[in-house]
């Protein structure tokens, strides 16, 4: 009798240990590096060094509580999934909408990070054409290729790398300029952390890879911490150079704190370097995020929790056009509107409360459902609440005002009449 033939939706489990921590790493080690520590100089001074780490054990919670709920709902979605399914209909639909708020806000800062290091006399208009030709370019279909985004991670690597040898040969070098240390209070470094948990965006993408990893349960806990201190370890080597360089002022003062850095000191032809890199860096980002954010509101759209419009596919190139569209335009409206500093700290508001619904469900988790250690959810919920409530006030405003929005457009859409079915369906 003939073998049955593999179902063709299976996945192949291929990839092992070494292979999930470079996807982790080429999904976190991408622009945020390149403008998160202008805003963390001008709130900690050369106290972002503590806000880091504090910004990585939160990251490192959130991942573990994804990775978990991710085994036992290898679903699209992420937290709008979780949300739903652990803790009823409304906080799924919080979560996905705090996930394309904060993500249209980071692809609005990764424009302007690219503007600030590809055209620094014309960031507004630089960044609006990027926005405007990567819609376009996503709304034919055509996506990055793997060697593309290999591509783009290594020139990110190579430019830290030139980011560190200036500064720290370049004869500007001086460990006064870290004094004093920390140079502010504790608000002063959660503040930095909130904003620092920008630059680790991407971290759960290992959490997605369930279906493709040998031994999932084993792998997936083991490659993230990795990726984690891996992805550490180079942003402090690369903040410490910084700072050595140029001191928490000269990164302040600047949206393009690593160019800076670098023409502090005598290697400052190095600087282009940096420039093509970071705008290489942070065109990357933005078009995987037009992509992602586009897809995650064509999904809200089928599932009614946003117009239906936004759910039309085109018949010629097979995408959701018109969601395509609309997170288009609304990142263009934040480029004109806001800074890159108020950008950053709108969108690790609106991913902070994403994952501090990520905590909350993975705390219902059973031993059964190979519930993570009981203190990892809770110190990620506790975490993502402290970081959250320490970034700048006008982007805790902007957070809370748009999270209360989306709470009115869930019971205007008759969400309210779905809390049953979606509080059982979290039982299940």
């Amino acid at each position: 009798m003939p073998q049955p033939l593999p179902s063709p939706a299976a996945l192949r489990r291929r990839l092992g240990v070494a292979d999930a921590v470079v996807v982790g790493l080429g999904a976190m080690l991408g622009a945020g590096v390149f403008a998160a520590f202008a805003p963390a100089a001008q709130a900690a001074g050369s106290g972002l060094l503590v806000g880091l780490v504090l910004a990585a054990f939160v990251a490192y919670c959130n991942a573990t509580s994804s990775a978990r709920l991710a085994a036992l709902y290898p679903e699209s979605g992420g937290t709008y999934v979780y949300g739903r399914r652990r803790l009823g209909d409304f906080w799924g639909h919080q979560a996905g909408w705090a996930f394309i708020v904060g993500k249209i806000a980071s692809a609005a800062a990764m424009a302007l990070t690219f503007a600030s290091y590809a055209a620094p006399g014309h960031v507004r208009l630089g960044a609006v054409a990027a926005v405007v030709v990567l819609t376009a370019i996503n709304y034919r279909g055509v996506q990055k290729s793997a060697w593309a985004t290999r591509g783009i991670v290594a020139l990110t690597l190579l430019t830290l790398g030139v980011v560190v040898v200036a500064c720290l040969a370049g004869g500007q070098a001086n460990a006064m300029r870290l004094s004093p240390f920390p140079g502010t209070g504790l608000r002063g470094i959660l503040q930095a952390a909130g904003l620092l948990f920008f630059a680790f965006a991407g971290y759960a993408r290992i959490a997605t890879l369930g279906e493709e990893v040998r031994d999932p349960a084993r792998t997936i806990p083991r490659a993230i911490p990795i990726a984690l201190g891996i992805a550490l370890a180079v942003y402090a080597l690369v903040a410490v150079s910084a700072l050595l360089a140029a001191g928490p002022t000269g990164l302040a003062g600047t949206t393009a704190p690593l160019r800076a850095a670098v023409m502090a000191g005598r290697l400052h032809a190095l600087a282009p370097i940096v420039q093509v890199g970071g705008a290489a860096a942070a065109l990357g980002a933005l078009l995987s995020l037009i992509l992602g954010i586009s897809r995650t509101t064509f999904a809200m759209a089928r599932d009614r929790h946003l117009p239906a419009t936004l759910a039309r596919v085109h018949p010629r190139f097979g995408i959701p056009h018109h969601a395509e569209v609309a997170v288009g335009a609304l990142v263009v409206v934040l480029v004109c509107t806001v800074d890159l500093r108020g950008a950053i700290g709108f969108s690790s508001f609106g991913v902070l409360f994403y994952y501090a619904i990520a905590n909350a469900a993975a705390l219902t988790l059973t031993r059964a459902e190979r519930a993570p250690a009981r203190w990892i959810p809770v110190a990620g919920l506790l975490g993502c609440a402290t970081l959250a409530f320490s970034l700048p006030v006008p982007s805790i405003i902007g957070g809370v005002a748009a999270l209360a929005l989306g709470a009115a457009v869930w019971i205007v859409r008759g969400g309210g009449r779905n809390v049953r079915s979606g509080r059982s369906g979290a039982t299940a």
